[in-house]
């Protein structure tokens, strides 16, 4: 009996972790699949970029409404409701080839897997234990570049203009219900609706405040218009999606050094290498001839720039706050960032619009200056922390996600509740 009891919440973080995996490849496959999609449909770049701040101005919507659908449902019905909302959303895009109808359905897919985040996050900070927590939330972190990629990876299977991918992004949502609708554990406690106080992150840290937005406004605009950008510069769709996959991949592999570099030196400085890296190398990209080895390298080494961002900005914060803060000041970054991801599309849109497939590069330059040039004047005014006084690196608790992988920051949160008295 005791060995079921130590067995049982590994195997229900499993099950949560596969119905991650299958949410995901599924959203990886829509995100490559629909710009595409959209251009040989006759979209342009502005419509293109619509959806992408669709997508991003839902799920910031589901971060700060889908905690009262939990409150009211329960954990397990809300999943169910929202994945099945999400599957049919999937379905109705080739029913409806029309921009403004695709903009709206994003935005319903974005409010649902805001929520859906939500629920699985809260059920692994439920599963973990004091010595599992950060690991757990770590290796969530980590499932969902791997699968990103593999859902990527998908759009090669079939012509982008039959309904077959479309089907097979929906079922793959839909069973990532399966796992946690039979799973036999018992539902985390009631979430609470967390407060978002942008005026106190900017005063606890405004170098982190700013950054996390203009990070929103590079990555949202890179997921929405990049398998647009590839697929032109390429005229391929295998290689639009290696390229992606190689930007993503970048990303995973310099995740992990850069947060170790920035814990034994001012991680603004690291900031701003990985802000120059993406600058610099997104202009090469743009002047560089299309050859497919070097285009894919570089794609590498433009995600290595710019998707660790993310994880850097927010230890930054961190290490600015006390503990019993870090609930709320990651959920205040997550929509800090969905904010800036929802004006960034929109933004690249337009210089697109001016400059063609590669203005989505100049304007992820002008943005990588932009934070360099603020990052660089607190740099003058503020002193950075002694390593002494930083806390360590930690994915779980730095990563894009609702909860923290630090244990005595979850204990110490007056906005984690436990289950009501009877």
């Amino acid at each position: 009996m005791s060995e079921v009891k130590i067995r049982s919440p590994l195997l229900a973080a499993g099950a949560i972790l596969l119905s991650v995996a299958l949410l995901i490849t599924g959203n990886g496959l829509q995100v490559m699949l629909l710009p595409i999609r959209g251009g040989m449909e006759g979209f342009s770049a502005f419509q293109v970029g619509l959806l992408g701040s669709g997508y991003f101005f839902g799920f910031v919507l589901g971060c700060a409404f889908s905690p009262l659908l939990i409150i009211r449902a329960g954990h397990i019905r809300t999943f169910a409701a929202l994945v099945s909302i999400a599957s049919a959303a999937a379905l109705g895009y080739p029913l409806a080839v029309d921009p403004l109808t695709w903009v709206l359905l994003r935005m319903i897919t974005g409010f649902c897997l805001a929520g859906l985040y939500l629920v699985v996050e809260s059920w692994l900070n439920d599963q973990a234990t004091n010595e599992t927590r950060g690991a757990l939330i770590s290796t969530y972190v980590t499932v969902n570049f791997t699968v990103i990629t593999l859902g990527q990876m998908m759009v090669t299977l079939v012509r982008p203009d039959s309904f077959v991918l479309f089907s097979i992004a929906s079922v793959l949502v839909s069973l990532a219900a399966v796992p946690i609708v039979m799973t036999r554990s018992s539902q985390p406690p009631p979430v609470t609706i967390v407060r978002f106080r942008p005026r106190h992150m900017f005063q606890l840290s405004p170098t982190g405040t700013v950054s996390i937005f203009l990070v929103g406004v590079a990555t949202g605009s890179f997921w929405s218009l990049g398998p647009s950008y590839a697929n032109a510069a390429s005229g391929n769709v295998t290689d639009a999606a290696l390229f992606m996959s190689a930007a993503v991949m970048g990303g995973a592999v310099l995740q992990w050094p850069a947060g170790k570099i920035s814990d034994t030196i001012d991680r603004r400085l690291v900031m701003i290498g990985l802000a120059l890296l993406s600058a610099v190398i997104g202009a090469v990209i743009v002047v560089m001839p299309h050859v497919t080895w070097l285009w894919l390298t570089l794609g590498f080494a433009f995600g290595a720039g710019l998707l660790p961002a993310y994880a850097i900005v927010s230890s930054h914060v961190f290490d600015f706050a006390d503990r019993s803060d870090y609930v709320e000041i990651s959920a205040g970054l997550l929509l800090l960032n969905g904010l800036g991801s929802t004006v960034g599309p929109v933004l690249t849109s337009l210089t697109i619009e001016l400059f063609g497939p590669g203005g989505m590069f100049i304007t992820n330059g002008v943005v990588m200056i932009a934070l360099i040039g603020f990052v660089a004047e607190r740099l003058r005014r503020r002193e950075g922390l002694p390593e002494a006084e930083k806390e360590h690196f930690d994915l779980g608790t730095a990563g894009a996600v609702s909860v923290v992988g630090d244990e005595e920051a979850v204990q110490l949160s007056d906005l984690v509740v436990q289950e009501p008295a009877a």
